[in-house]
């Protein structure tokens, strides 16, 4: 296993983070894990090399939180060792999802951020989140307000790091001037979806992430188990499987298709899974930090582990990336023009 300096930081995280979507139960039909089997995976995934374990208060309404911290406590693993991430803004009842009801039970204000970050720390355990990370953005809550109260649990030491998830480029931006501006917490990460068939990170978020010195963490690396292998074009909707009945991430199936194929011809050269080539191809492009990988059953997790080990060439990247590559917008194409022959 590799590791990789988060953004601005000097802490190391390894290249490939396990996400914690799957365990408990209930979360869109993708929280099938349970305590046994998160222990086996949590503890596996510590004697491959990784250090960075992810989370949200939202999977299973903490369910995901509970069992994550009990399966760290199961191994045995030194707390100074691991980086702990999870994440707030959605609502935390079926009352406050559907706004009938609990209604300061969601969102960035303040009132949530800081009676969130108590009920996480219990589920999971311990007396610091490594990486509190917004899981989206509020339209109502003052940005100023969130980020003070973010500020104020880095000064009380509940929280080493902050980050932002599912935010758009401009929002990233204002909030860290706003941060510079009055010497609060900035944030040090992004974690958002990327994969070879989902790219629109690629227009604004990535160049503004390596500019700012951001860590990425790519959320859905396999865009749902679509780059998992099981999906072809004369198959597209295999029995049983996960996108079958959830669309999501949604994708551009047509150039996706073309994708698996060109990732199937690799993973045939390197004696490798199509899952693999996919992770690999991720980790190799520019901003890339730490790619959060999911399963629901220790197969998945030991081909997913694998692509930590994978090489690509020059050549190959260029292939994979040709079958997918993102249109230019406005107004890039028109700063392209206008650069020929300066660089």
């Amino acid at each position: 296993m590799k590791y990789r300096v988060l953004g601005r930081t000097g802490l190391k995280v390894s290249e490939l983070c396990l996400g914690t979507m799957t365990f408990g139960e209930n979360f869109y039909g993708i929280a099938v894990v349970d305590q046994a089997s998160a222990n086996t995976m949590v503890s596996r995934a510590l004697a491959a090399g990784i250090n960075f374990f992810d989370t949200a208060d939202v999977y299973s309404y903490g369910q995901s939180e509970t069992v994550l911290g009990a399966a760290l406590k199961s191994s045995a693993a030194n707390r100074d060792q691991i980086i702990l991430a999870t994440k707030v803004r959605s609502a935390m009842s079926e009352a406050a999802t559907a706004g009938t009801g609990d209604v300061n039970n969601v969102g960035l204000s303040r009132q949530h951020i800081l009676s969130s970050i108590e009920h996480s720390l219990r589920r999971l355990g311990t007396d610091y989140i490594d990486l509190y990370q917004v899981h989206g953005w509020d339209v109502l809550t003052p940005i100023e307000e969130t980020l003070r109260a973010l500020d104020d649990l880095v000064r009380q030491g509940k929280v080493r790091y902050v980050g932002c998830s599912n935010w758009s480029a401009r929002q990233l931006m204002k909030a860290l001037c706003l941060s510079r501006a009055h010497d609060w917490a900035e944030f040090v990460s992004l974690q958002a979806y990327y994969s070879l068939v989902g790219r629109d990170l690629e227009y604004e978020l990535l160049p503004l992430c390596r500019e700012e010195s951001i860590g990425v963490l790519p959320w859905s690396p396999l865009s749902g188990g679509f780059l998992s292998g099981k999906y072809r074009r004369d198959n597209p909707n295999p029995e049983g499987a996960r996108r079958t009945g959830f669309q999501f991430p949604p994708i551009d199936e047509e150039r996706g298709f073309d994708a698996v194929e060109a990732l199937e011809r690799i993973a045939k050269e390197k004696n490798a899974s199509v899952a693999q080539i996919a992770l690999a191809w991720l980790l190799a492009q520019p901003g890339a930090t730490s790619i959060i990988i999911g399963a629901n059953k220790m197969s998945q997790l030991e081909d997913n582990l694998k692509a930590a080990d994978l090489e690509l060439t020059a050549v190959d990247i260029e292939v994979l990336s040709a079958t997918t590559a993102p249109r230019p917008l406005y107004p890039e194409w028109m700063i392209e023009r206008q650069n020929q022959g300066r660089e």
